[in-house]
């Protein structure tokens, strides 16, 4: 298969492509969350292939263990309202975030803000819908007054703070070092661990895939460069296997069997261990190294790397956002009538986000070319070398 990816790309396309991709990824995953592919496989009659409704249909108001939530029906979830949470922070620092920002403004933010919640059907403050994971923040920061740089300790650790991490991916484009580091200390507000590290290394996959000429091996191998322990572990393990595979259907099994011995929740997402979820240097988070894995099968191209994860189930509303920023971010168009679905049913509006990010990120990067500038000055006059410039 030959990556149907837009390696020029200009800056605009791929935030755009990331941040709507993430946003698709995650209401196609939505409905089919939890579950297993032999599961979807019998509930749909088949693979998802696009949008479908809730899994108990017009019962989701009371079917558990969902309701409320209208999980289905191109609605996005949690992930796209966190994403789009942290690019209003950019938004107001219109400078390099830290975990002092996550308390000062998306906090806040959080709490006081109500907005349309498409899983409910209503306006809300987002604190209403988020996960007991992400309530954490508030917890512990607004209530809790922890430091923000270690207010993610204690937090059960899972994708929470990974799945909302594109934004700085590409505030830092075409450069994962700097993006795993300033999402690093931001996550440090919200997780710990090997949950932390996920975000590091799913911002440093975004940076990564907007560098000009970006493939997704070279995205992979950016990464491995920066991930640590299990985490390191995981991608290496799980893209060896995805390398062997063209199709998603074929790689679903071969998969999970390569994460396996680095994920804590079990076989049974629904009723997870009872080692899940903490603290380790061995384990890691299962959703970023399958998303990484199936853009990897589809090389690149988004279609096939986001079926892939929605049909991986388990938690596959997480896995099909990082897929999707990953693929949007290489260059691989997302398909227009999943984008005008979703955005129609969650009554968002999917590419403002991006518009204001691209304004910010050009701000960010003027920013920093004069910090940049001042630097080699000062160490110039120390006796450094002199900038040839």
């Amino acid at each position: 298969m030959q990556p149907k990816t837009h390696q020029n790309a200009p800056l605009d396309e791929r935030i755009s492509g990331t941040l709507v991709g993430a946003a698709v990824g995650d209401a196609l995953g939505g409905p089919v969350e939890g579950y297993s592919p032999e599961q979807i496989l019998e509930r749909h009659g088949g693979r998802v292939h696009g949008v479908v409704g809730p899994w108990h249909g017009d019962d989701w108001r009371t079917a558990r263990p969902l309701a409320p939530y209208h999980k289905g029906d191109g609605h996005v979830t949690d992930d796209t309202l966190m994403t789009h949470a942290l690019v209003r922070v950019y938004a107001r620092v219109r400078d390099h975030l830290d975990a002092y920002a996550i308390a000062d403004h998306l906090v806040p933010d959080l709490m006081t803000e109500p907005r349309w919640i498409p899983e409910l059907e209503s306006e809300a403050l987002p604190l209403q819908r988020i996960f007991l994971a992400e309530k954490w923040l508030v917890t512990r920061i607004h209530y809790g007054h922890a430091d923000p740089r270690e207010a993610g300790t204690g937090n059960i650790v899972n994708c929470g703070a990974a799945m909302y991490m594109a934004p700085v991916g590409l505030v830092n484009a075409a450069d994962p070092r700097a993006a795993y580091a300033e999402a690093l200390d931001i996550a440090g507000a919200h997780q710990s661990s090997y949950g932390r590290e996920a975000a590091g290394v799913l911002a440093a996959a975004v940076a990564a895939a907007c560098t000009p000429g970006a493939t997704p091996d070279s995205v992979v191998s950016a990464c491995l460069a920066l991930a640590k322990d299990g985490t390191r572990a995981a991608i290496e393990r799980v893209c060896e296997e995805a390398a062997r595979h063209t199709d998603f259907e074929s790689a679903l099994r071969p998969l999970r069997e390569a994460v396996t011995p680095y994920d804590t929740v079990g076989p049974d997402y629904r009723a997870p261990s009872l080692g899940a979820r903490r603290p380790s240097r061995l384990h890691a988070i299962e959703e970023l190294p399958v998303a990484l894995g199936m853009v990897l099968v589809a090389r690149g191209d988004y279609r096939h790397a986001v079926l892939g994860a929605v049909n991986y189930g388990r938690d596959c509303d997480s896995i099909a956002t990082m897929a999707g920023a990953v693929a949007g971010a290489l260059g691989s168009p997302v398909p227009e009538d999943w984008a005008k679905t979703v955005a129609e049913a969650s009554r968002l509006d999917l590419w403002e986000p991006a518009a204001t990010l691209t304004a910010v990120t050009r701000e960010i990067f003027d920013r920093d070319v004069a910090r940049r500038r001042a630097h080699e000055r000062a160490f110039a006059s120390l006796g450094g070398p002199a900038c040839s410039d």
